[in-house]
């Protein structure tokens, strides 16, 4: 999967996405990641890439011109034809739909993503309008950028392309994966400061294992995201 990421701080991103994981999927060439500068599509000696908004208010909003002429770069540079369904644009906004495990198994089937990070008070609807195929939001906050949020999408879906996580059900086990939050996990040593690993999971028992860890999901889950269930329900309905 090729990702490529437009930003106006591309230092922020090697720190995070140059270690661990990600790191070990670019160098297996299982994900082709991209930091771009987005003052190198400015054409003003400034570099200039926010101007003051239509109708006054306060601070900044990011012109269209460096955004769209971006991505259409981008689009001209891979192999994809233009717009294809191989080949989407998400744009890093509170405005944008929540991202969840769900959103992020979705995005990792995409051939070629585009990740525009958003700054100041926002983009140019322009930039909506022409090249944006949908908005992401990680949750019902600000942040100053869509710096961390991009990342925080990145390494998400990361763990669902093929070969990244060494083993293959890993994901199917995780919090939100089948709707609810992951069981206790336990390791070495059996005691520790007088707490115990629960007998049944040195017992041998797999059929015990498993009812134990169902058990422990539902109730970690109805205890601490009721909520889950709640939407669930409601997208089943």
């Amino acid at each position: 999967m090729r990702i490529d990421v437009m930003t106006i701080f591309p230092g922020m991103f090697e720190a995070v996405l140059g270690e661990s994981m990600i790191q070990r999927a670019r160098e297996a060439k299982i994900l082709d990641l991209r930091i771009r500068d987005l003052r190198q599509h400015t054409h003003d000696r400034r570099r200039t890439v926010d101007d003051r908004p239509y109708g006054g208010g306060p601070g900044m909003v990011m012109k269209p011109e460096p955004l769209v002429e971006a991505v259409e770069a981008i689009r001209r540079d891979c192999a994809h034809a233009p717009r294809s369904a191989s080949c989407r644009v998400a744009l890093m906004s509170p405005q944008g739909e929540r991202f969840t495990d769900r959103l992020a198994r979705e995005l990792a089937t995409h051939e070629h993503l585009i990740i525009l990070c958003g700054h100041y008070e926002g983009v140019d609807e322009r930039v909506r309008r022409l090249v944006v195929d949908r908005e992401v939001s990680i949750g019902d906050y600000v942040l100053t950028g869509g710096e961390l949020p991009a990342m925080v999408v990145i390494d998400s879906l990361a763990r669902h392309l093929p070969g990244v996580i060494g083993h293959a059900q890993a994901t199917a086990e995780d919090s939100f994966a089948n709707g609810w939050l992951e069981y206790p996990q336990y390791t070495r040593p059996p005691v520790y400061r007088q707490l115990e690993v629960p007998s049944v999971l040195r017992s041998g028992d797999h059929r015990g294992i498993a009812l134990w860890r169902k058990l422990q999901s539902v109730a970690r889950t109805l205890a601490a995201r009721p909520d889950l269930r709640e939407s669930d329900s409601q997208t089943t309905r």
